[in-house]
C-alpha cells in the first residue's frame, strides 16, 4: 500500500516536519557549488532552503501531487522511487532526506541506489523515524482498525529501525557511518490535533477502508490516545522519535 499525499493537507497539518529540520540541515552542511539530491522532497520547502546555500539541488519524490507542489516553488523535481533512482552513477556530492525514508519499503535497494548516485566519498545525511517512533499512535490506530474488522492494515507501512540495525545495513552497503543518533522528540500538533495527524499520515490506510467506517476508526483511535497524548487544555503532543545519521560512501 502506497501512502497518498495531499499537499494542501500536508502543508496545513504537517508543517512541523520541515519546521524541526534545522538539526539535520546542520549535519548536511551544504556548501556552495555542490550537487545535492533531496530524496522524498515532498512539497520542496526544505529543498528550497538547501538551494539557498548556493548549491545545485534536485528533488526526488514518488508522489505526483507533492512533486507538482515542489515545482510550483521553483524546485527541479524528478518523480520516481528511492529504490530505483532515475539518475546516472556518481551524480551527487551528497544525498539528503528528511522524514521520508521510513516510508521506503526496500531499504537495501534504496541504500544501493544512494551509493550508486553518490560520488566516491560523497555523504548521505538524513533524518527519519527511529525505533519507538509514534508508538502510542501506532497501537491506537491498529486497535481501532482491528475493532472494525481490519486487523493488520497498518502492518509494514513504516520502518523505524534502531541505530544498531541501521548501522549494520550501512556497513553492508559500503558506507562508513560518521554519526548517528536516536532523538526523542515529543512534537506539539497544531490545528486539528490528533485527528488531523491520522487523516494526514494514515490517509493511505483510511482510503482503502469502506467510506462508512473511516470516521469511526479515526474517532476510536483519538479516544484511545486522549488520556496519553492530550493535556487537560486539549493540546496534543505526538510521541516522535527520530533517527538522524551522516554516512559517507566509502568507495
Amino acid at each position: 500500500m502506497a501512502q497518498e499525499w495531499d499537499p494542501q493537507q500536508y502543508g496545513k497539518h504537517g508543517a512541523f516536519v520541515h519546521g524541526l529540520a534545522g538539526g539535520v540541515l546542520e549535519w548536511l552542511n551544504a556548501r556552495p557549488g555542490e550537487s545535492i539530491l533531496d530524496v522524498g522532497c515532498g512539497d520542496g520547502q526544505l529543498t528550497a532552503r538547501i538551494a539557498a546555500a548556493g548549491v545545485s539541488v534536485v528533488g526526488l519524490d514518488s508522489s505526483a501531487q507533492m512533486a507538482a507542489a515542489a515545482r510550483a516553488r521553483g524546485i527541479e523535481v524528478t518523480e520516481g522511487s528511492a529504490e530505483k533512482m532515475p539518475f546516472a552513477a556518481q551524480s551527487f556530492d551528497a544525498v539528503f532526506s528528511n522524514a521520508a525514508l521510513h516510508w521506503v519499503r526496500d531499504h537495501d535497494a534504496m541504500m544501493s541506489e544512494v551509493k550508486r548516485v553518490l560520488k566516491p566519498g560523497g555523504r548521505f545525511v538524513a533524518e527519519m523515524g527511529g525505533h519507538g517512533n509514534v508508538a502510542a499512535i501506532l497501537v491506537a490506530v491498529s486497535a481501532a482498525l482491528s475493532r472494525h474488522g481490519f486487523a493488520g492494515r497498518q502492518d509494514s507501512v513504516n520502518y523505524y529501525p534502531t541505530p544498531e540495525a541501521y548501522a549494520r545495513r550501512f556497513t553492508a552497503h559500503g558506507f562508513a557511518v560518521e554519526r548517528m543518533e536516536l532523538i526523542p522528540r515529543p512534537t506539539p500538533l497544531g490545528e486539528g490535533g490528533m485527528e488531523a495527524w491520522i487523516r494526514t499520515f494514515r490517509r493511505g490506510i483510511l482510503e482503502l477502508l469502506p467510506e462508512e467506517v473511516r470516521a469511526s476508526v479515526v474517532e476510536d483511535a483519538v479516544a484511545m490516545l486522549t488520556p496519553v497524548l492530550c493535556d487537560e487544555e486539549g493540546n496534543w503532543t505526538a510521541d516522535y522519535v527520530r533517527l538522524r545519521f551522516a554516512a559517507r560512501n566509502a568507495g
